[in-house]
């Protein structure tokens, strides 16, 4: 069948769009601490679920301690912490603006790369970060004469950590992926990690009973299921089919496509004001995170 990496591609970016929209419109409802860890738990179930019917288990127990340690120490940045602050900057600044400070994820792990794994930063490489840089600039910079919300900037800066902690959490996952791992057992244990990090939090704060008081909200439970099988479950799958199958510059380019599909959402939706400067510095920092996958 033609073309199913970029199809997977494609949907991969509407199903993160949708999961952003979807934590969006619950986080506003039960706030983004019941969101996120609620998010985990569902996601959790169905992966352990899937992983039971598929390789015969509920958790990979024989994945080795080196191994577990990686991947628990991503899911640990990734879902746990990344996740938080990002869930809190949908709330704050939207998930049109959110999602686009993610498109500085590429920007890290090259930068990430650099330090860690000693990867040549080559000049094209920099010029395109520079690309990407510029448009979340251009974007921000227009909507700065007009007031998004009280705590904008800190919205802003939490969108920036939650592209930071995805970045951190997948340069740990390329050790626990080393020999051919099972990319789908790896979820389980970077989400279980995640959820067991969120409840010994919360445990210790004693707020298990208040955060998952939210499950007692309908609509957002159910906002929360839709998000949670789109997010951590579906859209990790789709992603790894569309870096299987097809070119990795080509599926990078069209699982970064979450902001341009949300443009019309936040229009829409969400009433926001989307100018002519949003569309064009959405597109070029597009084309600058996904330029970085491709010089």
């Amino acid at each position: 069948m033609p073309y199913v990496g970029e199809s997977a591609a494609l949907l991969t970016s509407l199903a993160w769009a949708l999961n952003s929209v979807c934590f969006t419109l619950a986080g506003r409802r039960v706030g983004s601490a019941s969101v996120n860890l609620l998010r985990l738990l569902m996601a959790w179930l169905i992966l352990a679920a899937a992983h039971l019917v598929f390789d015969g288990s509920l958790f990979p127990v024989h994945a080795g301690a080196a191994r577990l340690g990686w991947l628990s120490l991503s899911g640990l940045i990734g879902f746990a912490l990344g996740d938080a602050v990002l869930f809190e900057a949908f709330l704050l600044i939207g998930a049109r603006l959110a999602m686009l400070l993610m498109t500085l994820s590429p920007v890290f792990s090259a930068l990430l790369a650099w330090i860690w794994l000693k990867q040549s930063l080559s000049l094209p490489r920099l010029l395109a970060m520079g690309v990407t840089l510029a448009g979340i600039a251009w974007v921000v910079w227009g909507e700065g004469d007009r007031e998004v919300h009280p705590h904008r900037w800190r919205g802003l800066w939490l969108g920036i950590g939650g592209a930071l902690g995805q970045a951190v959490g997948l340069l740990f996952s390329l050790y626990g992926l080393a020999g051919g791992y099972s990319p789908f057992s790896a979820n389980l244990v970077r989400v279980s990690a995640g959820l067991a990090a969120l409840l010994i939090y919360f445990g210790l704060r004693r707020r298990i009973p208040s955060t998952l008081a939210g499950l007692k909200d309908r609509r957002a439970s159910g906002l929360i299921l839709l998000g949670a099988a789109t997010g951590p479950v579906l859209g990790v799958i789709l992603s790894l089919v569309a870096i299987a199958k097809a070119p990795m510059g080509v599926a990078a380019t069209l699982m970064s496509l979450s902001p341009v599909l949300l443009l019309p959402v936040a229009h829409f939706g969400f009433k926001e004001k989307v100018g002519v400067h949003a569309i064009l510095g959405t597109a070029l920092a597009l084309a600058g995170a996904a330029a970085l996958f491709i010089v």
